[in-house]
């Protein structure tokens, strides 16, 4: 398939319709469509790098929309190296990361979704979750510290919570980046070998992925329940990092070309305005 081809249905291809079973088991980590890791496939994901730019500057200036980016992942599954290659180049003006670890003691005397509102963007910005809500129906499931019906509350709160930001001008992509169990491996392997990567790994890395096949199936039943019209979820094949940034870049900016984004006019006439 050709580059042009297979960027075009990115969206389509990666995206677990509304209502449909997530099935992240039969999809492929290591899927490319056939690309391969070329010169043409890196000039491509660096034209979209700077196409994102351009439309960040003038999402910066409009202010109609916010941006949501939020990934979720195993670990090692990349999302810091996603946010590496996708914000290179964007003003860091316009744009706000947040990392959500195991909460504070101040944050667990609120509800769950309190330190998430918190970090959302405002009209005119990007922002990027690196974990997220779904830490909430994630971990906590998977470590029995909910029960079913609690997970099953949850995931309408969060499907609402979603909705709001939806219908207040923020556009949501959460992508779920899908790695498989050989390539976690090797990458664990790599920080551990690594001396520059030795802090990127904690020994509690390895106790959770001995609950792999456990935290599998906690992501297919979220994904399932919380991919919606307003807030779908995109299921990225992430064992290629190369594949992954192009994907992911090329689904963000096809979204953003459709919001008709526009410089503000000026509250001036510029003809009669003289700087001297």
């Amino acid at each position: 398939m050709s580059l042009s081809k297979a960027c075009k249905r990115f969206a389509d291809k990666f995206i677990i319709p509304p209502g449909d079973h997530a099935a992240i088991h039969k999809r492929s980590p290591a899927e490319t469509f056939g690309l391969d890791d070329s010169p043409e496939v890196h000039a491509r994901h660096a034209a979209n790098i700077k196409r994102l730019a351009e439309l960040q500057a003038v999402l910066y200036a409009d202010k109609r929309y916010a941006i949501l980016i939020v990934l979720q992942g195993m670990d090692a599954a990349g999302k810091d190296g996603t946010i590496h290659h996708l914000l290179t180049g964007i003003n860091p003006q316009g744009v706000r990361v947040a990392t959500f670890k195991k909460p504070t003691e101040a944050e667990l005397r609120h509800d769950y979704l309190w330190r998430i509102h918190a970090q959302c963007p405002e009209r005119g910005m990007i922002g990027v979750f690196n974990r997220s809500q779904y830490e909430d129906v994630l971990v906590v499931r998977v470590h029995d510290q909910i029960d079913k019906a609690t997970c099953q509350r949850r995931y309408k709160q969060i499907n609402h919570f979603e909705r709001t930001l939806a219908e207040n001008n923020t556009i949501v992509f959460k992508f779920f980046l899908h790695v498989s169990r050989d390539e976690q491996r090797r990458r664990l392997e790599a920080r551990v070998r690594d001396p520059k990567r030795n802090w990127k790994m904690e020994l509690g890395d390895l106790a959770e992925r001995k609950l792999w096949n456990k935290y599998q199936k906690a992501y297919e039943h979220a994904l399932t329940a919380c991919s919606t019209p307003e807030a779908p979820w995109y299921a990225i094949p992430a064992d290629q990092k190369w594949f992954r940034n192009l994907a992911i870049s090329q689904i963000v900016v096809d979204r953003l070309e459709t919001l008709n984004l526009k410089y503000p006019a000026a509250n001036f006439d510029p003809k009669k305005v003289h700087v001297v």
